[in-house]
């Protein structure tokens, strides 16, 4: 009789980010959320998971990019229409020292997002819990488009 190999069993993770509005167009105030997914969740996964979060229309385009900081001029980025948008959040986290991550949403509204992982350790899923999800908001979430009536 054959002895069949045993099958690895990679435990699922989940991790915690914080997602902190940096800057937009229309930004008028704070905003946060704390989001729980998989550390195995790909770029394009935490870009939905914080498109539903904020609630936005997924109608623009969005990058990710390091930097040291905010307005730094040398950014390494992760366009969504290319393959570094599949790089899941195990090859990003940890970043590099003196880096911070970033979302770029709509480059014409300039959303951004400061995404940094939290200090609560990575646990296994929770029984009957979707993730992502989100455990934690601050602020008062952005309009992406207040109406014209707002401005004057």
């Amino acid at each position: 009789m054959l002895d069949r190999p045993k099958k690895s069993k990679v435990k699922k993770m989940i991790i915690e980010l914080k997602i902190v509005l940096a800057s937009g167009r229309h930004f008028d105030g704070e905003w946060e959320a704390n989001i729980q997914l998989d550390e195995s969740a790909t770029l394009e996964d935490l870009h939905c998971a914080i498109q539903r979060a904020v609630r936005f229309d997924n109608d623009h385009s969005y990058s990710f990019f390091t930097s040291r900081n905010l307005r730094g001029s040398s950014r390494e980025y992760y366009h969504h229409d290319e393959e570094e948008i599949e790089r899941t959040l195990s090859e990003i986290f940890p970043l590099p020292p003196k880096k911070s991550f970033f979302y770029l949403f709509d480059w014409g509204d300039e959303w951004i997002f400061k995404i940094s992982r939290s200090r609560k350790r990575p646990h296994e899923p929770e029984p009957r819990v979707t993730y992502p999800r989100v455990v934690k908001k601050l602020g008062t979430k952005p309009k992406q488009y207040p109406s014209f009536d707002d401005d004057c």
